[in-house]
């Protein structure tokens, strides 16, 4: 939270595969001629948008790289003719995603960017984007938009449905989901492109397939298999068994073999050197139940069993029994009264069926605190809503909108009381996470490599996700891997 942000993978049946016909193909070939004057009004007007949303741009180690492969990919699509018309963004948040929108502008988050392991799945993924652009595929979507800002937690229970937090950015950019047919017609352009530009068109399914091992490693750290609240590569590009396959079988058709064309796995590995991983100092860090902002100085602690999401100006907890709750702050210009009721207004405005009761003043941790309890009737049931507000300074506050199922908000009791001040100490002592690339020695293994990684669980998961490793697959001497350690405060 000024601030950030990943995808759990579903078992899904098989389903039959969709070939792309040689006709469509022509036909995204011939839609893909140039960028029109309202596609570029459209991408200009949702860019600022979505850097807003995602922690802005990152002006790290990648940067270069994502640029370079990104221009490529767009001047075998025939959308660009020198690759300039394009905007390639590699976006600062641990959510895993990548994804295009009319005007040629073009999205990889450092969350997708570190699980890669060479260029060539690089181009496959962002072949894969542009190739919803040249096809089309946003104007063939009739995607509305019902979410709006700070409220879209809040509205998704007024609405009766499981709506993301980033729903509103993702629907007015029409980026959200793509129909099963044009995420195959995707992956078979993006792979034509790839192909093109030199880069080995097996890696798209190789892409794929780390995907489904990213999406399956976030829903055990998740310890559910409930789709992320934040709109994922693995939600709005569901990946199925067939589909890698698919994929395999259309870089069988180029008539390329496997390893005859461009990995270029030591250019990816020295761009990613230094990399921030995970959450961004500036924005804050979530880390298993608890958010604490080394800036702000600010420390809370969800209940057990919840999922914390970092977002742009906010924190998002998912937890059990459909309990969730959102933290952000404000600027404080009258009595903390009005800043919970301020809130409340821009959270329900005139929806019906919400009532409103007194608001409790009370002190926690040397703050004064304004609750203003909410009772929201929805089509699934009635919700209790708090606005809890805190007044941190005299031109500061900060708050939590809690929801829960009629009856339940004493869940959110320890939340409530857990906000405080971190110390000088305590602040300083938060530290980031970064991509280390290193060779791998003559007695290295996958479990001691998987020591040297900065966290305190799952270790050799997180390693084997990384690197696209097996755990039954040895480390060859002078080969490099990515671990993720401790850089500087």
């Amino acid at each position: 939270m000024t601030r950030r942000h990943s995808a759990s993978f579903l078992a899904i049946a098989a389903v039959t595969a969709v070939a792309l016909s040689a006709g469509a193909a022509q036909r995204a070939d011939a839609q893909a001629r140039g960028i029109s004057e309202s596609d570029r009004r459209l991408g200009a007007q949702e860019h600022p948008k979505i850097l807003a949303e995602f922690g802005g741009a990152y002006n790290g180690p990648g940067v270069a790289m994502v640029n370079k492969v990104g221009k490529s990919i767009a001047v075998q699509s025939g959308i660009a003719a020198t690759g300039s018309e394009c905007t390639v963004t590699l976006l600062n948040t641990t959510v895993v995603n990548a994804f295009a929108i009319p005007g040629c502008y073009t999205y990889v988050t450092r969350g997708l960017l570190s699980i890669m392991n060479d260029e060539a799945e690089l181009a496959s993924v962002i072949g894969h984007e542009i190739g919803h652009v040249a096809a089309r595929h946003s104007q063939k979507r009739q995607q509305r938009s019902t979410i709006a800002g700070l409220g879209s937690v809040l509205a998704g229970i007024f609405l009766g449905g499981q709506v993301a937090q980033l729903a509103n950015i993702f629907a007015q950019a029409n980026v959200l989901s793509y129909s099963r047919s044009q995420e195959f017609q995707s992956d078979d352009l993006g792979i034509r492109y790839m192909n093109a530009a030199g880069y080995d068109p097996y890696a798209s399914a190789d892409m794929l397939k780390s995907l489904g091992d990213q999406s399956a490693l976030e829903s055990r750290l998740r310890g559910q298999t409930e789709a992320a609240q934040v709109p994922t590569w693995q939600r709005s590009h569901p990946l199925t068994t067939d589909r890698v396959n698919r994929a395999t079988q259309t870089a069988q058709k180029t008539g390329v073999r496997p390893g005859q064309k461009a990995r270029n796995a030591d250019q990816y590995f020295a761009a990613v050197d230094g990399m921030l991983y995970g959450d961004d100092p500036s924005q804050g860090y979530a880390e298993d139940s608890v958010f604490s902002h080394p800036t702000l100085k600010i420390r809370f602690q969800a209940p057990q069993g919840f999922y914390l999401n970092n977002a742009t100006d906010s924190v998002t907890m998912e937890g059990p029994n459909n309990l969730r709750a959102q933290f952000s702050g404000g600027r404080l210009s009258g009595s903390l009264d009005n800043y919970v009721t301020g809130v409340a207004q821009a959270l329900v405005g005139q929806s019906q069926g919400v009532q409103a009761g007194s608001i409790q003043r009370t002190n926690i941790n040397g703050m004064p605190v304004s609750i203003l309890p909410l009772r929201a009737r929805t089509q699934s049931g009635n919700v209790d809503v708090q606005i809890v507000g805190y007044q941190w300074d005299s031109g500061t506050a900060y708050h939590f909108v809690t929801i829960a199922p009629a009856g339940s908000s004493g869940n959110f009791e320890s939340l409530i009381r857990s906000l405080r001040r971190l110390s000088d100490s305590e602040a300083a002592a938060l530290r980031p996470r970064v991509i280390d690339v290193v060779t791998v020695g003559a007695g290295d293994t996958i479990q001691s490599m998987a020591r040297r990684m900065a966290f305190s669980n799952y270790q050799q998961e997180r390693f084997l996700v990384l690197n696209d490793r097996q755990a039954n697959q040895p480390l060859r001497p002078g080969e490099k891997v990515k671990i993720i350690v401790y850089g500087r405060g």
